[in-house]
């Protein structure tokens, strides 16, 4: 007789990112979740449609709320993330914007890091201060700067790790048990686009929720726009019937989730490809005469390098640097460049480049950007999937410029 154990281990990353949360004997056996393409779902009966209305029966009801192939989707990146529920929506901006709108109210506060991607930025200054709720910026990576800004009003603690586009890194561990320590109904999120759940995982580090862009690596082609939130379920669901139902109607759609449910399927693959080129180029691009300074938590001379090796098992796809000659410099560079394309985004299969200042972070003003940590002459590189070589041989023709 076999000795099965009650509790077999947890599969690999790699194979939940495959298989989690669908079953293809109950779809006729099809290898690949099916798109439901439908907007609303019939019930058997009057009775059981009410039940659904009033949360006492499971099923589909209407796809604002949900949809088959979204919840596929969704269970598979809450085991990704260690989570016990996730939402997907319309963009990374629904995504926090979702989740924003259902936790916070007029007279509530929250503390932010000084430095965020400009629309996150943009809906903090534009939207949530306009409604009277208060924000404090503070250095995150300073602890104490974060627990010094805590008040009896405080609801949320929001920071990016690594941040965008400069590459500083968050003790994620640290901060969760100083904030809930002050208070434990204070959520602390994470926007972990850049190293999705392959590379970090911030509620195993004791954050309350994780949001994405899933536009990026999630989804890893280019060809989406989508975001994710995941925590425990019943914040969760508070956020899909309120923040996402009612309030932003950022819904999915089925073929987007199913668009992302093939790119988890390479994620870990990527994730690691990714990573060992922009190291190599990180390590190139210090050493180049023509470069002030390089941001990569992967080289050993980073200010975070020993943080980021505690909480991320890979260095990621992101870095940025500063050209000697300063903005100038840096256009002259990004307009040399052939094979890389000049885009905004991240985490596509093409090795992209864009300048902070006139771009992603736009919205902020020229004394915000230097209040917030973006210079001018910053320059932001995703790095792709082709060929190092061709890569570096691109950006060696643009340090010529």
């Amino acid at each position: 007789m076999k000795n099965i154990s009650s509790k077999a281990p947890k599969a690999a990353f790699s194979t939940r990112a495959i298989h989690s949360g669908y079953d293809s004997d109950t779809e006729n056996g099809a290898l690949t979740p099916p798109i439901y393409m439908t907007s609303t779902f019939a019930f058997d009966s009057a009775e059981q449609g009410g039940a659904r209305f009033a949360g006492e029966e499971e099923g589909p009801i209407y796809s604002r709320l949900g949809n088959p192939t979204q919840s596929i989707l969704e269970t598979r990146l809450a085991d990704l993330e260690e989570g016990e529920a996730a939402l997907a929506t319309a963009s990374g901006m629904g995504a926090i914007s979702a989740a924003f709108w259902t936790l916070l109210a007029a007279g509530d506060h929250i503390v932010a890091d000084k430095t965020l991607y400009g629309c996150t930025f943009a809906l903090i200054e534009h939207g949530l201060k306009k409604f009277g709720i208060e924000v404090s910026y503070v250095d995150c990576c300073n602890v104490e700067e974060i627990t010094a800004a805590l008040n009896e009003n405080t609801k949320l603690v929001y920071f990016e790790s690594p941040v965008n586009p400069n590459l500083r890194v968050m003790d994620i561990q640290k901060i969760s048990d100083e904030v809930h320590r002050f208070n434990s109904e204070i959520k602390v999120i994470v926007d972990n686009t850049y190293c999705t759940p392959a590379i970090q995982q911030p509620l195993m580090l004791g954050a309350d929720l994780v949001v994405h862009s899933a536009t990026k690596y999630l989804g890893g082609h280019g060809d989406l726009i989508a975001g994710a939130v995941v925590g425990d379920a019943e914040t969760i669901q508070r956020i899909r019937f309120e923040g996402l139902k009612d309030m932003t109607g950022a819904v999915i759609a089925p073929m987007t989730a199913f668009l992302i449910m093939r790119g988890l399927k390479t994620l870990e693959l990527r994730m690691q490809r990714h990573s060992e080129t922009a190291l190599i180029i990180a390590e190139r691009l210090q050493q180049h005469p023509a470069v002030e300074v390089t941001y990569y938590p992967g080289l050993p001379t980073d200010p975070y390098y020993d943080l980021a090796k505690q909480q991320m098992s890979l260095s990621g796809g992101m870095l940025a640097f500063e050209l000697k000659g300063g903005l100038e410099a840096g256009k002259s560079f990004m307009n040399k460049l052939q094979m890389i394309k000049r885009a905004v985004s991240l985490g596509d299969a093409e090795t992209l480049c864009q300048h902070p200042a006139s771009m992603t972070h736009s919205t902020y003003t020229p004394e915000q950007r230097l209040a917030h940590g973006v210079s001018e002459g910053l320059v932001r590189l995703s790095i792709g999937l082709e060929g190092v070589e061709d890569i570096w041989q691109d950006i060696e023709r643009g340090l010529l410029a």
